[in-house]
């Protein structure tokens, strides 16, 4: 990558926080990056009040107690941020670290401070604190930050540590988000031996690109047809090839089923450590809420899960 690679990492102090650092060893990024650590206080800080507006001249005790408790809520939030970046700084000793805390709703808070600083990554818990339910169901601040208009990570430790490869899904479908995980893998620096897997879940018929650089070209592909069937897995080993020539183990998975329950069950069987997925399908309307498959594969993966958006041109 020719840019610094920008990583805004949400961070609350949560178990699932903590999981983060481990997947960041695992998750492929760079040696060098500008990294911002942030925690949000979820208080609220009534207005200030004017004193030259004030009739009678004083604050509210109300008021007073409210900015006060606020203030401290950002100031442990601070401390949180803080000792994380320390952790950060021990795993990633080349990384540019730097660490904020704010008071606001803790998914809006995120979501407001990308829209500024424009990462290319946004790494969560998969849920914090307050969460109820299952360890594998999302948290609703981290299902309200995949809307941000970024790539977004959600991290997930792994159960045992093992000495196996790291290992990559990424759910393939031809979409211009699911090119762009494959880009943005083939870009990332993996430790040797890393392994992915291409895993396209086929419905009765299948629309790609032959030629992924022009992505007004696309045909349709019919499940039934042996040829088609050919043709296809034609199409991805040559995405699996641009892999291979980095130096990663490729391969690709045909097969039929809802790639909302396919991609999860290929992570649980192969013990992945991530799964890649486009924020939007092929079919998908292509705007900014997050897909169907993206959300649900989200939201009950084994393992992290890397829901990817072509980044936005600016002006």
């Amino acid at each position: 990558m020719s840019e610094r690679m920008k990583i805004l990492i949400g961070y609350d102090g949560s178990e699932c926080a903590d999981a983060a650092l481990q997947d960041l060893k695992r998750a492929g990024l760079p040696s060098e990056a500008d990294v911002l650590v942030m925690t949000v206080a979820d208080v609220f800080i009534p207005p200030p009040i004017s004193k030259e507006d004030m009739f009678p001249p004083h604050i509210p005790a109300v008021v007073r107690r409210a900015h006060e408790e606020a203030a401290k809520a950002v100031e442990e939030a601070l401390e949180l941020s803080q000792k994380f970046k320390d952790q950060l700084a021990s795993l990633f000793p080349h990384w540019e670290l730097s660490a904020e805390a704010c008071a606001d709703s803790p998914a809006w808070g995120l979501i407001k401070r990308a829209w500024k600083w424009k990462p290319d990554l946004i790494v969560v818990g998969s849920h914090g604190h307050s969460s109820l339910g299952g360890r594998l169901i999302l948290g609703s601040v981290s299902l309200r930050v995949l809307e941000a208009h970024t790539s977004v990570r959600v991290a997930r430790g792994r159960s045992e540590v093992d000495d196996l490869p790291v290992r990559v899904i990424v759910g393939v479908d031809g979409s211009a988000n699911s090119q762009e995980a494959l880009n943005i893998i083939a870009t990332r620096s993996w430790p040797r031996g890393t392994q992915v897997r291409l895993v396209a879940a086929l419905d009765t018929v299948f629309c790609v690109s032959p030629m992924p650089k022009d992505k007004a070209v696309v045909k349709w592909f019919e499940v039934s047809n042996e040829n088609d069937l050919i043709s296809l897995r034609q199409i991805f080993e040559s995405w699996a090839d641009r892999l291979r020539q980095v130096g990663l183990v490729a391969s690709v998975e045909l097969k039929e089923g809802d790639p909302k329950t396919l991609l999860i069950e290929e992570a649980e069987s192969w013990n992945a450590d991530s799964i890649f997925v486009g924020a939007k399908g092929i079919r998908g309307i292509e705007r900014l809420m997050l897909g169907s498959v993206s959300a649900a594969v989200a939201a009950r993966a084994p393992c992290s899960v890397e829901v990817v958006r072509v980044k936005q041109k600016t002006e």
